[in-house]
């Protein structure tokens, strides 16, 4: 670790009251690297370099929350069995336009493709889709299965939400009732930037404030409470003590993140719980053992919604109607959904993928765990 403090690491300034260390990567050894770890796990070669291109991916889109410090955690609940390896989707109900489809607790990086990838095969059939898809493992950054669908020129619409994995104390209350629910829409731009909107529907991703815990950015401000219900910075309200050596457990401290938008956010995620939760079979968030992912996606082709109205024509001017507004602050253009991604992806992807060198140490004892040799770092 010698070279990795003199050569690799730069001082990232006081986070939490204590120094952050920061490394950067290339894309391609980080990738690698991770998926030697899931192909020492037990995941085959190829759903092992899925895996590690899409947590990648997030990190390099400035979604550093779904990015590899889940990995960790990924391969506790490998061991756990509530996730698995090697898994393929399993069609419920098959309705032509629509299906119901049952992950198997496999990664979500495998299922949630599939799950996609029939809804956009279902789209080109008939227009349009709904595949409810549930019991999935984590399914990482949501955004890029509205990218998959945007690549074959579909609209689509997710709903996302985490059963078993209350996280979210609900607008009014002290105490948790609701997972982060993400919501995620895409719609493809034939004539510029593709319109991606990718949140949680919490203040903050769970992710987020891991990363806090393990010495990024502090959590964004009103974004966890305590057990009493009052604001607080504090990692740990959320993880509680996390032993020396142990995977932090969101679901193992007193507090809970906030929904964003008060009672608007609060509402959203209680329709992400039953539309990705109930109405998948999935089930909507509460006490239990093994989380896992429900997700409702629509896909929509709109090139069978235009009349001769020429709808790319309508996307790409409103677009750039939006962008052209006079910024208040002039030094920070407006943007659209979807931008601050390609803005880190462009910055990343010269500059390698910034990790602090706690999320770094918790990967090279993942991987030494398992007989992985970590990259050479500098």
């Amino acid at each position: 670790m010698s070279r990795l403090k003199n050569r690799a690491i730069k001082k990232a300034g006081n986070t939490m009251g204590r120094q952050a260390d920061e490394l950067r990567l290339p894309e391609g050894r980080l990738s690698g690297f991770i998926a030697d770890i899931f192909a020492a796990a037990g995941a085959g070669r190829t759903e092992a370099a899925n895996i590690a291109a899409n947590l990648v991916m997030a990190n390099l889109s400035g979604h550093d929350s779904h990015g590899v410090v889940r990995t960790p955690r990924y391969l506790q609940n490998a061991e756990r069995g509530q996730m698995h390896f090697g898994r393929k989707i399993e069609t419920v109900i098959d309705g032509g336009a629509f299906a119901l489809v049952d992950g198997g607790l496999g990664f979500g990086q495998t299922v949630g493709a599939q799950a996609v990838d029939d809804g956009i095969a279902r789209a080109g059939a008939h227009g349009v889709s709904v595949i409810a898809l549930r019991r999935a493992g984590h399914l990482g950054r949501i955004g890029e299965w509205a990218e998959r669908a945007m690549a074959k020129g579909l609209v689509s619409i997710h709903f996302v939400n985490v059963a078993n994995s209350m996280l979210v104390a609900p607008f009014g209350g002290a105490e948790r009732r609701i997972s982060t629910a993400p919501v995620c829409v895409g719609v493809p731009n034939p004539g510029g930037d593709d319109f991606l909107l990718d949140f949680a529907t919490s203040t903050a991703a769970e992710g987020k404030v891991l990363v806090s815990l393990k010495g990024g950015k502090p959590p964004p401000r009103g974004s966890l409470i305590d057990a009493e219900g009052r604001p607080t910075d504090d990692a740990r309200a959320l993880y509680g003590e996390t032993p020396p050596g142990a995977v932090p457990d969101p679901r193992a401290g007193s507090g809970a993140l906030t929904a964003m938008g008060d009672h608007k956010g609060s509402g959203l995620a209680l329709a992400c719980e039953l539309l990705a939760g109930a109405l998948t079979g999935s089930g909507a968030t509460g006490p239990g053992e093994g989380p896992y992912n429900g997700m409702l996606s629509i896909y929509a082709d709109p090139a069978r919604l235009d009349d001769g109205f020429g709808w790319g024509g309508a996307v790409a001017s409103y677009i750039d109607f939006v962008r052209g507004a006079r910024a208040a602050d002039p030094g920070r253009p407006v943007m659209i959904p979807g931008d601050p991604e390609r803005r880190a992806r462009a910055e990343r992807s010269l500059s390698g993928v910034p990790l602090p060198a706690e999320i770094w140490n918790s990967l090279v004892a993942a991987a030494a765990g398992l007989g992985v040799e970590a990259p050479a770092i500098g």
